[in-house]
This record gives structure tokens, sequence and C-alpha cells, in this order.
């Protein structure tokens, strides 16, 4: 049990050190920001785009997935981390372009319309380092 314990302490230790650490805390504020936008959006004016307030609110539930799993250690939530980022990666790829090639369908934009350029594209980079950091991290949580 307690090489368990210690195990799981030293995952902890190396997902959340360094760059672990910057990633966990933009994800964390990923989430504030879309969940927050997408209270706005969906408690002022739902009816002028609901589908782009949705797809925002869908965003910040991923976001606070990624950040409570990229946070634990463990297998499964390395399994759901790894999840929450691909979901990511694919959303803001498919929302990006449908947001481009469709311009009526978005009469509004979403965290990840237009491939995240009204974050700066942040949302289509953060899913791939996310991606990179938890393969780098793998072998602590396949290990346990």
């Amino acid at each position: 049990m307690a090489e368990k314990t210690e195990a799981a302490t030293e995952e902890r230790a190396v997902r959340r050190s360094g760059p672990g650490r910057v990633l966990i805390a933009v994800y964390g504020v990923f989430a504030l920001a879309a969940g927050a936008r997408a209270g706005v959006q969906i408690g002022t004016k739902f009816h002028e785009a609901p589908v782009a307030y949705l797809l925002s609110a869908f965003a910040a539930v991923v976001y606070i997935v990624a950040t409570v799993t990229l946070a634990r250690s463990g297998r499964t939530s390395h399994r759901i981390a790894v999840t929450s980022c691909t979901i990511e990666l694919v959303g803001v790829i498919a929302i990006g372009t449908y947001s481009l090639t469709d311009k009526a369908a978005f009469p509004d934009a979403t965290v990840w319309s237009g491939y995240g350029s009204g974050y700066g594209y942040v949302p289509l980079v953060l899913p791939m380092l996310g991606l990179l950091w938890l393969w780098r991290t793998r072998r602590a949580a396949v290990d346990r």
C-alpha cells in the first residue's frame, strides 16, 4: 500500500512539474474563460446563436475535465486526460474548419471557431501540448 501511495506522489510530482504546472494552469484559465463566456452568452442572448453558445459550454466542460485529470495521478486520470485532449483537438479542427467554410452557421464566435483565433489560437495549440505532455509522462501512469 505504501508503494502505491509513493508511486502516486511521484507521478503527481512528475506531471505537475515545470511544463505540467504551466499546462494545468492554462487549462484552468481556459476552463474559467470558456465557462464564463458561455454562461453570459447563454444567459443573455441564447436565442441569437444557440449552437455557438452550447459549443462554448461544451468546450468549457472539456477544459474542466482536462484540468482536473492532468492534475491527478493514476491510469484512469491519464486515460481521461488523453481522451479530453483528443476531443478538444478534434473539436477545434472540426469547428474551426466548419466556422470558416460556413460563416452563416456561426453568427457569433465560439471558443473553437476560427481555430481559436479569438483566443490567439491557443485552443488549437493547447491540446497538442497536452497530448505531448501526457505522452512524455505516460510511463508513470502506465506502470501503476
